[in-house]
């Protein structure tokens, strides 16, 4: 529409300006302007040009809000920032909602939606292109040979082998060591033309795969139809995929993608985890081809720029990422894949606070037409399994393996009794034994410890003093080249060998990492060819890949690693898993440290008897008898799902209510606590009565970086009523005693928060 006055979000994340200012469109830009568009404009008494986000549009001075400033001190648009992209008006309704929802300004919303919001420069192809026939061309040849110009005869007699006389410009000096000068100098007397063409980079393998048909059991055509049926009657609602390790979900997703594509539609597959992207783009690559691509950190800013560009353009029909791939710009959103589900992964630990599933969901229900979303987990989270239950989301189940073979037969190895028997090392003797087999039978083992470096803490085992970072209330952990890091701050020193209180010789350190582990096997088994996987050994793009890819190709004996290795990973020839610390999360700060341990452990088993071999896994744990294990240990899903309830009922943690994480951080301690106290009691004063609250206290780990970190609970039923109570702080700390207050604490929201402050 012809727009004469639009709201602009000023690109300010401050409360004070949170919201939208009106400004007039000149006459050149009234056609052109639309929600989403990134402007420059005036702002502030000194009219420093800032940029902004157009969020709404008015035809007339009567459809203007009623809080408009006057006509006469009504600032214009200065123009449209070409260097930004423009935000689509689907993500500007989804930042608004996350604004709403998990508290934020609409410009941290509004950058959360827009992953890539700068033009890149794209990549330009050259080619090389004779301007004359063949006969012409070996004349000038002749000419050129006679005179000695032997840079010039290379290209010329190379380009006549080629087709049509054209040659692609980087070999002209990688394969013919023709310079940029000689190639100038033929373009310069009429002999060559150089074109250029800008093309999309394209992470994916850049060749057709051949594509594959699946032949689907019935179960997993039964889920196809009907979820297919829901959407081609426009119940584009949210269905639950509950399937055992093995059982063929990816399957069922990539069926329900050919045909929602087939239907004109595009789709999102969301994966936990970047060390996932490569496995899971190799098996949709094999049925969409170039119509598939990523989308990760790992890609370089061009790379990222080019996937939302071939997106917008309809270029591709899939997206594969982790959480942020969910606000790629398809012009047809049909389809919202989002495995393994239950991943605490899928929530932003940066302000706003969202849950890619619920961020899903609205979404699904702003884009026209509305768009499906299927949840798959072997071990669905509680929050999802309880909606599935109460009818809010379609529920199915896959329950056999594809391989036709069983789960892995389980082992619960109790540490206090190794300890007992005279056993020191990190390997159970039922561990050892099955190691000792697995290597015999050159078949692969994985080992995974929930840790990276060599070890959790150095202590002195005289006084019992703990190295811990200065900066923040956690100890320091042993990794190689003698050093102590904080993996919080970054604060690093060197390790020694006399304790600072007692001066004590005897200092070491609690052997229970990564490091550590590898070191063991390779001390064990000297011959047993190990590769390790964590956040150290993956630092540098590309090496999840090149990991992963040696590993299945038989190139290693022993994967040793941390959660990464236990996530959706595919490989026939693991027959043994070892867990080496199966209880390590139970101790964390955390209402869901069962659910996690659980998790963790089922899809750790999971990894193990993939293909026609038969799986073993033991599980090492100092609590044989908790619950979550013994669950995890008979792969029983409903049984651990009946007990976490009843307890999140009782207790009133999600999903049994909803729950409000209000964060204080601040430098000043006293301050903090007298802070943090004076809100809960506004908030208790504000439409608190039917609601529990809990602290305000010293979070988990009480400082980070010299930062005091407190915490606030608020438990309901409803979560409006939550972020009812967000509105109010929000609003008091725009007030002068809030502004105030901000100058020396800084609050945060979180909703639902999937783990401990």
């Amino acid at each position: 529409m012809s727009a004469a006055y639009a709201g602009i979000i000023i690109n300010i994340s401050h409360e004070k300006v949170d919201r939208a200012f009106t400004y007039k469109v000149p006459e050149r830009l009234s056609n052109i302007l639309r929600p989403g568009v990134c402007v420059r404009v005036p702002f502030g008494r000194g009219n420093n040009i800032r940029f902004g986000y157009c969020v709404a549009l008015y035809a007339s001075r009567e459809d203007l809000p009623k809080d408009a400033v006057a006509e006469d001190k009504m600032k214009e648009i200065l123009g449209i920032e070409q260097e930004n992209l423009p935000a689509e008006a689907v993500m500007v309704q989804l930042a608004a909602w996350m604004k709403h929802t998990y508290g934020a300004t609409m410009i941290q919303a509004l950058k959360t939606v827009l992953p890539v919001s700068k033009k890149e420069k794209g990549q330009v192809k050259k080619t090389l292109r004779l301007n004359m026939n063949e006969e012409e061309a070996r004349v000038y040849l002749l000419a050129c040979e006679r005179k000695n110009f032997k840079a010039k005869a290379r290209l010329l007699t190379e380009m006549l082998r080629y087709p049509e006389g054209t040659f692609p410009y980087e070999l002209m000096t990688k394969k013919l060591s023709v310079s940029a000068q000689t190639v100038n100098s033929l373009r310069n007397a009429g002999v060559i033309s150089v074109l250029t063409d800008t093309v999309y980079r394209n992470p994916t393998f850049g060749k057709a795969a051949e594509k594959k048909n699946v032949t689907l059991s019935v179960e997993q055509r039964h889920i196809v139809d009907k979820v297919m049926q829901d959407f081609t009657e426009g119940k584009r609602g949210v269905s639950l995929l509950h399937g055992i390790t093995g059982s063929g979900k990816t399957e069922v997703y990539i069926e329900i993608i050919k045909e929602v594509v087939q239907r004109g539609c595009q789709a999102i597959v969301l994966i936990p985890e970047i060390a996932l992207t490569y496995q899971t783009l190799m098996r949709f690559y094999e049925h969409f081809n170039e119509r598939v691509s990523v989308m990760n950190s790992s890609l370089s800013k061009g790379e990222r720029f080019d996937q939302f560009e071939r997106a917008r353009k309809g270029e591709i029909d899939v997206i594969i990422g982790p959480r942020s791939a969910l606000f790629t710009p398809f012009p047809k959103l049909g389809l919202i894949i989002i495995d393994e589900e239950h991943e605490s992964s899928y929530k932003s630990e940066t302000t706003p606070k969202y849950h890619a599933r619920e961020a899903a969901k609205a979404l699904s229900k702003i884009v026209p037409g509305g768009a499906s979303i299927v949840l798959g987990s072997a071990t669905p989270s509680v929050d999802s399994y309880a909606r599935a239950l109460a009818g809010e989301y379609a529920l199915y189940t896959l329950t056999t393996r594809l391989t036709g073979g069983s789960l892995a037969e389980v082992t619960i190895a109790d540490l206090r009794e190794e300890l007992r028997a005279g056993n020191r090392s990190i390997f159970s003797r039922a561990l050892y034994e099955k190691l000792t087999q697995c290597l015999e039978r050159k078949e692969q083992a994985m080992l995974f410890l929930n840790r990276r470096g060599i070890a959790g803490f150095v202590s002195c085992r005289a006084c019992g003093y703990v190295f811990e970072c200065p900066h923040c209330d956690v100890a320091l952990s042993a990794h190689a080249g003698n050093r102590l890091l904080c993996h919080y701050c970054g604060y690093e020193a060197r390790a020694t060998r006399e304790c600072p209180s007692c001066k004590s010789k005897y200092v070491s350190a609690f052997r229970a990492g990564t490091e550590q582990v590898e070191k063991e096997v390779l001390k064990i088994f000297p011959k047993a060819r190990v590769l390790r996987m964590d956040a150290d050994t993956t630092r540098t793009k590309g090496s999840y890949e090149e990991i992963l890819t040696a590993f299945k190709e038989g190139e290693a004996d022993i994967l040793v690693g941390t959660q990464m290795i236990v996530k959706g990973h595919d490989f026939p020839n693991v027959t043994v898993m070892g867990i080496l610390a199966a209880d390590m999360s139970l101790y964390a700060a955390d209402y869901m440290a069962a659910e996690r341990t659980f998790e963790l452990l089922t899809q750790a088993a999971g990894r193990a008897g993939r293909g026609t071999r038969k799986g073993e896994v033991v599980i090492q744990t100092y609590r044989p008898d908790h619950y979550s294990i013994q669950a995890a240990a008979a792969q029983d899903y409903l049984q651990f799902y009946q007990e976490e309830i009843a307890y999140r009922t009782a207790l009133l943690y999600p999903p049994g209510a909803h729950m409000l994480a209000v964060q204080f951080l601040t430098r000043n301690e006293a301050y903090g606590v007298e802070a943090a106290n004076k809100f809960r009691a506004l908030l208790e004063r504000s439409d608190g009565d039917n609601c529990v609250f809990i602290g305000p206290a010293l979070a988990s780990i009480g400082r980070i970086n010299d930062v005091y970190r407190y915490v606030l609970y608020i438990k309901h039923k409803d979560a409006e009523c939550l972020i009812r109570l967000k509105d109010v702080l929000e609003a008091h700390l725009e007030t002068p005693a809030g502004e105030a207050a901000k100058r020396r604490i800084q609050v945060q929201f979180d909703l639902d928060p999937v783990r401990g402050y």
